[in-house]
């Protein structure tokens, strides 16, 4: 069985162990660059997921994601693999994919950019400008809902990793994804009621412990409602 699973840092276990979120922030990893750090990775839900279905896992998820790059970067694998089971953590909404001179960007608010070259930057400083919060939820609302009819008959769960949707048009994901439209059931604020803390006040991200926590929470789940092949 292979469990694909991609999106942000909440999904690349950030800061579970360690302090880094790409693995190139780590000297000794530096060959790795924006993938997850491997001591992070070990302890994340994905890992932990995967343990719990006994499925091999293919992590795709990468720190300051966007949801355009989450859809391409699943879109290219499924070009070449199908897996038995795709589990998503969508990020917050705001975020987009810039592609410039065949390099993909990801913008977020407050993001640095600090070895983006000067025309990434100047497009950069037009979109945080210019950014809509609630046109980019609508169509973030959109394009899932068409990347989850796109997927068609292969086994998938999402869930929100911050925000939910405010959406007055709601679809029916049926059993697909885990509270859409419910914000105490996201990622982080689901494991803030359950009592677990960030691992500094400054981060949004949380432990081992939690990311244990929430995989038995998608295994359950998943056990009970998502038929694999």
């Amino acid at each position: 069985m292979i469990l694909y699973v991609n999106g942000d840092s909440h999904s690349a276990g950030a800061e579970a162990v360690n302090s880094y979120c790409f693995a190139e922030d780590d000297t000794a990893y530096g060959s790795l660059g924006r993938k997850p750090h491997p001591d992070n990775l070990e302890v994340s839900y994905s890992r932990v997921l995967a343990d719990n279905l006994g499925a091999t896992l293919y992590c795709d998820a990468e720190s300051a994601s966007s949801n355009d790059r989450i859809i391409r970067t699943t879109r290219e694998y499924l070009n070449t693999s199908i897996p038995n089971l795709i589990v998503i953590g969508w990020t917050t909404w705001e975020r987009e994919e810039i592609q410039f001179n065949q390099q993909y960007y990801q913008f977020s608010v407050g993001c640095r950019g600090i070895d983006w070259p000067k025309e990434v930057k100047n497009i950069y400083q037009d979109w945080l400008t210019n950014i809509n919060h609630k046109q980019k939820e609508q169509e973030s609302h959109e394009r899932i809902w068409a990347f989850h009819k796109e997927l068609n008959d292969i086994p998938h769960l999402f869930f929100n990793t911050y925000l939910a949707f405010d959406s007055a048009d709601q679809f029916d994901w049926t059993n697909n994804y885990l509270h859409p439209y419910d914000e105490n059931q996201t990622y982080y604020y689901w494991l803030s009621d359950q009592g677990h803390h960030t691992v500094n006040p400054s981060s949004y991200h949380y432990g081992a412990d939690a990311h244990q926590i929430w995989a038995n929470q998608l295994t359950k789940i998943i056990n009970e409602s998502i038929i694999t092949k």
